[in-house]
């Protein structure tokens, strides 16, 4: 698992913060202040451009940060509780059961929802951050990783995402935990022979469900699509339940002209299919 650069804020004004990722992380920020005047310092720092570039990795976040002298910078880490093994199983399971929290995993949002219905804490606690700096502050934490913690929240509002980073897996490993038991690969596009061994998979059959083989099933010329009733096809839209995230009058108006595309496309007459071309020299 690979760390994340991000590039250095200029100054100018403070990011509002509106995502659950975003601001649950500034509410642990706050509830770890001994004293919350280093936390006014830290943002000022923040807004002022004096955090150097920010590196995101799998329960820390790091930076060099100065008081005005970039040559004079403090290196500044927050260490990060991660999520044991179970929680990332409960939270892969929460995702799974509904559609629209594994859409707006894929989309790049966090299901606010999912976390809390599994009952995995992924916003951190004040007490789960640890700072650590090379200034010579008493304060917990000190302006210099206040800041760093201030900017890590602008992050988190443009990509919420990367909560699922610092508390300790990549969004693809938790993709990668969706994968249906019996259909290794659905969701990363990789085949069952590529999957890791000791995964179940079923044995091939050269046979089709007539039992004819395989290499005849293939060599016998494909037949005219079966005709359509008469009258006009009819359109039974799928139940749709409210979901964060989709707009389920839009989905189903989208479902309504593929199906009224498909439909208009079995109208219309179609010539027979032409047998495969010979593979012999």
């Amino acid at each position: 698992m690979t760390a994340r650069g991000f590039p250095a804020f200029p100054a100018g004004p403070a990011r509002r913060l509106r995502s659950g990722p975003a601001t649950g992380w500034a509410a642990a920020l706050a509830d770890s202040a001994l004293d919350p005047a280093p936390l006014r310092r830290g943002r000022r720092l923040a807004v002022r451009g004096h955090v150097g570039p920010i590196t995101i990795s799998p329960g820390r976040v790091a930076a060099s940060v100065h008081d005005g002298d970039p040559e004079q910078a403090h290196r500044t880490v927050v260490r990060v509780e991660t999520l044991p093994d179970a929680d990332w199983d409960r939270l892969a399971e929460a995702v799974a059961a509904r559609s629209g929290h594994l859409a707006a995993l894929l989309a790049g949002q966090l299901p606010a929802d999912a976390a809390e219905t599994a009952g995995v804490p992924l916003p951190p606690t004040g007490g789960q951050l640890l700072p650590e700096c090379d200034c010579p502050d008493w304060d917990h934490p000190c302006r210099h990783a206040a800041a760093l913690c201030h900017q890590v929240s602008w992050l988190l509002e443009a990509e919420p995402l990367l909560l699922l980073l610092i508390r300790g897996r990549e969004p693809a490993d938790l993709l990668a935990g969706l994968r249906p038991p019996d259909r290794p690969g659905v969701l990363d596009g990789q085949p069952p022979e590529r999957q890791a061994p000791g995964r179940s998979r079923p044995e091939p059959d050269a046979r089709d469900a007539d039992g004819t083989p395989a290499a005849e099933a293939y060599a016998t010329a494909a037949g005219p699509l079966p005709g359509t009733p008469g009258g006009p096809v009819p359109v039974t839209l799928p139940v749709l339940p409210p979901d964060p995230g989709v707009d389920v009058d839009a989905l189903r108006q989208r479902v309504a002209l593929a199906a009224a595309r498909a439909a208009a496309l079995l109208e219309q007459p179609r010539p027979a299919l032409a047998p495969p071309a010979s593979q012999d020299p």
